[in-house]
C-alpha cells in the first residue's frame, strides 16, 4: 500500500476507472452477442436494431479509448457483413 498521498489517490482512481472500463467492455460484448443471437434467428428487422445498438457501443468504446479505433472498425465491419449476408438470404 502506498504511503504518499498522490500515490494513494492514484490507486483509488485506477481502481474506479478499472471498474468503469470493465463494465463498459462487458456491455459492449453483450451488445455484440445480442446482435449475433438475433442474426442467427434470421429476423432481419430485429437484427438491424441490434446492429445499431452494437455499433453505438463500439463507437463509444473507441471514443473513450477502451478499444482501438481500428479494432472498432473491424468489429463493425464484421457485424455489417453478417447482416448483409442475412439480407441476401431473406
Amino acid at each position: 500500500m502506498p504511503n504518499i498521498k498522490s500515490a494513494i489517490k492514484r490507486v483509488k482512481t485506477n481502481d474506479s476507472r478499472r471498474l468503469r472500463n470493465a463494465s463498459q467492455k462487458s456491455a459492449l460484448r453483450t451488445a455484440i452477442k445480442t446482435f449475433e443471437n438475433t442474426a442467427s434467428t434470421g429476423n432481419v428487422e430485429t437484427a438491424k436494431e441490434a446492429l445499431v445498438q452494437a455499433t453505438k457501443k463500439i463507437d463509444k468504446a473507441a471514443t473513450k479509448g477502451l478499444i482501438h479505433k481500428n479494432t472498432a472498425n473491424r468489429k463493425k465491419s464484421r457485424l455489417a457483413k453478417k447482416l448483409n449476408a442475412l439480407n441476401t438470404q431473406a
